[in-house]
This record gives C-alpha cells, structure tokens and sequence, in this order.
C-alpha cells in the first residue's frame, strides 16, 4: 500500500523543502492530543498542557477534530512555499472560500473518502448528515463544532484563527524559536542534496520510506503508508509544484496531503526517537504477533491507531462486513491491543498503542506513518 504523486515533467526547482510554522504548530496540537504516540515528546506535552490556561485548554479540546486522529489540511502550507510566520501562512488559510475550507477541514475525520471529489456538506444534504454522523461517533464536542461549522463558516473560521494565534502567544511562539533554526538547517540540506545528488537522494534523506519511481516515461514519488491514494504535482489547474516540510514534533508520523485540487505537501521528522520498554513474556509476545498475522487487522490497526471507530464505520472503510470486522476485532482484543469504550450508543475501539509500542518502535513507525 502507498500514496503515489505523479511528478512526470515537474522541474526540480518547484520542489521546495521549507519549514512551515502552521504545519508545525497543528503537529505540536496533535502532539498534545495524543501524547501516547508521541513518547519521545512526554517532557514537553506534560510541561505544555500544565501550563494552559483552562480557557485555553478547553477550546483546545473543542476543536481537536481538526489535528486529532489527523490533520485536516488547513493546517498545512497550501501555496508554492510555505509562509515566513503563522500570520502570514493564516492569511492564506484565509482566502480559501467557504466551501473549500470545510471541506478539507472535514475530509478526514467526517468523510468516507479522502480522495474523492464528492460533494460539500454545506450544499448536499446528504453530505452534510453524513458529516454530522461521522462526527457524533467521535463525541458531543466534536458532534458540536461541526455543526457550528456548517451552520456559520465563516464565524467558525475566525474561531479557530483566534484560537492558532492564543496557541502562539501561550506556548508555540518560544517553541517555533527553539526549532525553527534546526529544521531550517534541514530544509537547506535537503535543498542541496536535491541540486547536487538529485530527487531521489533527497527525498531518501528525508525518510526511507519515500522514494522515486520512473517507467515508460513517467515518474512518480512513491510513498509507503498503510493507506493508498493519488495525486499530481503538475495539475494545471494548481500549478507545478511539491513542499516537502521539516517537523520536529512528527516522529513517528510522515504526513501526506494528497487530495484532488491541492498542491502537493509531505511533512517528515526531521528525527526519530527510541522507544524504552521492557520486555513482555514470550506467550503474550507470540499471542499478540499471531493476532497482527492478518493484512485486514493491519488496516485496522492503522485506523484505530488515530482514533476510536465503530464497528460499522471500519466495516464502511475497509469494504467488508460488520460480522467480519468483529471477529478480527475480537482477535485483537483478545491479544491486549485494543480497548473498547461505550460513548452514547456507540461502542467505539481503539488500538493500545503504549501496549504496541513494546512490539517494537518500526511497527509503532509504519502504523502510525
């Protein structure tokens, strides 16, 4: 499985590696969201989230739909170069019109496909229920700013540019000036390994899981994730161009905006951590390989690693049935790797990822890539 970009005829100069501080400060939310994915952070998420005002800190959660389970790409660079400051990549946040705004804020975690060009929920009632349901699975705050969304874009829209620039001034401003110089500097290695080396080194170098792929004329970036899509660099109606965005708070994921009518963006740590935990017994080790033996569990392992799903909505993703979506739930529950809650009249699952994590940080990495 894999997200391919086809990038036949894209001269190398609108390949940019450039640090983005939007897309820096949505990997620190999610960072804070999710902190079980992110062990290597644990100082600066306990730190941070301690310091934050209660105000703060509940509209945080208010509107974590958006960078929880994944990014919506509103939050991340969608011009020719990422911009020099959080105002300035929010003013181009800005100009998006309403449509396309809630749109790619909802595609994630309130559509059934990513990749597709269906139509919006704010002019298809169809669209717009199933938005609504997808979100009241997630949870009643998250069921609740989706329908302030849809009701009210453009007063929602400047919720959430006031709710970034409170994050800046609270936290993210004297982080961005701790980092920003280190992913400078990568950004600027990567943009000269591309001029001397070429394509394809540079983008090794950001991550082994990208590489460059050329037959009959055509090439492609090809990068493995436990999902699959397509998208083009050269869509005429955007104009040529791939970013490519160093991030110090992304490991282990490697970040992908892929949907029709956007440029092109893959954000890469720019640095993997370790991951510490002592050794299970061998049963329990055997019992939990044995349940992971299975690609359908391993689709479902990736979904739930980002966030709880019903039955029925992996049933919906994955193309299968509910009966059999159970029995390979069941076999994942049985070897400790899920936990099952009751929200409402949804039983939602989730995979354990602190009990992954002790598999090994390479199956933690490709789950969560």
């Amino acid at each position: 499985m894999s997200l391919v970009i086809d990038i036949t005829g894209l001269p190398g100069e609108h390949v940019v590696f450039s640090p983005s501080p939007l897309a820096e400060l949505s990997a620190a939310l999610h960072a804070l969201s999710e902190p079980s994915h992110h062990p290597g952070l644990h100082g600066w998420t306990t730190t941070t989230l301690a310091g934050l005002e209660p105000d703060l800190a509940g509209r945080l959660s208010d509107a974590d739909i958006l960078w929880r389970s994944t990014r919506s790409d509103i939050l991340l660079p969608g011009g020719p170069r990422p911009g020099a400051t959080l105002a300035e990549e929010l003013d181009s946040v800005d100009r998006l019109d309403d449509e396309r705004y809630v749109r790619a804020a909802l595609e994630i975690n309130c559509s059934a496909d990513y990749s597709g060009e269906g139509p919006s929920p704010l002019v298809d009632e169809g669209a717009r229920r199933r938005a609504l349901e997808r979100a009241a699975a997630r949870g009643p705050k998250q069921l609740e700013f989706v329908r302030h969304l849809l009701a009210d874009p453009p007063a929602v829209r400047a919720w959430i540019r006031r709710l970034l620039e409170d994050c800046d001034r609270a936290f993210f401003a004297d982080t961005w000036q701790r980092v920003r110089g280190q992913l400078a500097a990568d950004a600027r290695h990567k943009t000269d390994l591309l001029r001397r080396r070429g394509l394809a080194e540079a983008l090794a170098a950001a991550s082994s899981a990208i590489t460059v792929e050329e037959d009959g004329g055509g090439r492609r970036v090809v990068v493995d994730k436990l999902a699959q899509g397509r998208t083009t660099a050269v869509d005429p109606a955007v104009g040529p161009g791939m970013t490519l965005v160093p991030t110090a708070f992304g490991w282990p994921h490697l970040l992908v905006l892929h949907a029709p009518g956007w440029r092109p963006v893959i954000e890469y740590p720019v640095a993997s951590r370790e991951l510490r935990a002592g050794p299970g017994s061998v049963e329990v080790m055997e019992r939990r390989l044995e349940a992971l033996a299975h690609p359908v569990r391993i689709r479902l392992c990736r979904s739930l690693a980002r966030a709880p799903y019903t039955t029925g909505e992996l049933a919906n993703g994955l193309g299968i049935t509910a009966p059999e979506v159970s029995r390979h739930l069941k076999a994942l529950r049985e070897a400790g790797l899920l936990t099952t809650r009751r929200h409402g009249r949804y039983v939602q699952h989730r995979l354990d990822v602190t009990v992954v994590a002790r598999l090994g940080s390479d199956f933690l990495e490709a789950v969560l890539r």
